[in-house]
């Protein structure tokens, strides 16, 4: 996966970046953000009929905010499992925040107090977008937008879906738990088109996560399905050029 470029020094574009820059990363991450969080909806409506009360599943959405983690733990509820076996396996699905994170340290660069907002909002969603971006200004701009958004939208959705639950009828029947998963592959589909290590990583990754999913408990095939796809991109890496004689030598030579 390769580095996004580095934005030219602020005082080289008159002391801030082009408005512009970071016009497009907005407006498309407010649109993301809208149609994702309507999946909270299915949310919403699947955690109160697993026995979940209107406040607890709202409050899931605004302290939780893991999305499919959230979908685990109401999941594993309605399956007739505790609710410390429901978190457990919330938790472990969640964990994948954590790589995301390491991630968008250097290219977010957020320090002080902000830095704990910032990383209540590392989705899917907003992770890829961030990484879709051609700089680190309009990363940033896009991770803020897509933040906001969903952030708004998933809320909103998920209490409309728990007062809404058993007149809406499955969150399924619309569709709406497909959301998620298919923006996320739309963000990520240009980096899986332009190289083959990316390519031959989420392949692998994949089908270590389908062969896992009936073995382990939900989150498991996830996690090492990660770490699986690190491990191949990693190994795929051409080695760095050894610098020759020659080379060091012209090196020390030139002025």
């Amino acid at each position: 996966m390769t580095e996004p470029d580095q934005p030219a020094a602020p005082g080289a574009s008159g002391g801030s970046f082009p408005r512009n820059q970071s016009a497009r990363p907005v407006r498309d991450g407010i649109l993301l953000g809208l149609a994702v969080g309507l999946s909270g909806l299915a949310f919403g409506a699947a955690a109160v009929s697993s026995g979940l009360s209107v406040w607890q599943t709202c409050a899931l959405s605004l302290l939780a905010y893991t999305g499919a983690s959230q979908f685990a733990l109401a999941g594993a509820i309605a399956a007739g499992g505790s609710l410390l076996a429901g978190s457990a396996s919330a938790i472990l699905l969640g964990g994948r925040n954590a790589l995301y994170s390491l991630r968008l340290t250097g290219l977010l660069t957020v320090r002080g107090p902000v830095r704990l907002l910032a990383a209540h909002g590392v989705t899917d969603e907003s992770t890829a977008f961030a990484l879709a971006q051609p700089d680190r200004a309009a990363a940033r701009a896009g991770f803020s937008a897509v933040f906001a958004s969903l952030y708004l939208t998933w809320n909103v959705a998920t209490l409309a879906g728990a007062i809404g639950a058993g007149r809406i009828g499955s969150p399924q029947s619309f569709g709406l738990d497909v959301v998620g998963p298919a923006a996320f592959l739309a963000l990520i589909w240009p980096r899986l088109a332009a190289g083959r290590a990316e390519r031959v990583a989420a392949a692998g990754g994949a089908v270590i996560a389908i062969a896992a999913t009936p073995l382990l408990p939900p989150g498991a095939p996830i996690i090492l399905a990660a770490f699986a796809a690190l491990a191949v991109t990693l190994a795929s890496r051409p080695p760095a050029p050894a610098a020759t004689d020659s080379s060091a030598a012209d090196r020390c030579a030139a002025p």
